[in-house]
């Protein structure tokens, strides 16, 4: 069962991905289970397909889900270390985000230094 919580600060699609997430790891999707279609989900949960269609392009961006024109998206499977270690990384993210803001550092700062710190990741270095 997908949860949402409309009062929540986080964004709905990424709300969506963590209960995707959290349903591939309790067992309910299993590698090669085929997702709602974006519009069934939309009508259920009574949300913007947009919603939904970017939920399942993010998941499929990590590698989570794959999508086959005409017929599709479906579970590629991930194992929980791998689950686990998204799950902590985006806490300390939206935790430093948090505390950045509550700081007083600008958004256009804390974008930038984001950026940065992906494609430096991205190159395989650490270096600023």
């Amino acid at each position: 069962m997908i949860k949402l919580d409309y009062r929540s600060r986080t964004p709905i699609y990424r709300q969506l991905e963590d209960s995707i997430i959290e349903m591939i790891l309790l067992g309910v999707y299993q590698k090669g289970t085929q997702l709602p279609s974006v519009r069934s989900l939309a009508v259920e949960l009574g949300i913007n397909p947009n919603t939904i269609q970017k939920a399942y392009q993010e998941l499929e961006s990590q590698g989570i889900i794959c999508s086959v024109t005409g017929k599709g998206s479906f579970v590629q499977g991930l194992d929980e270390a791998q689950l686990q270690l998204r799950r902590k990384a985006l806490e300390a993210l939206t935790a430093a985000v948090r505390d950045a803001r509550l700081a007083g550092v600008p958004r256009e700062e804390i974008e930038h230094l984001v950026e940065q710190e992906y494609q430096q990741a991205a190159k395989g270095g650490t270096e600023q």
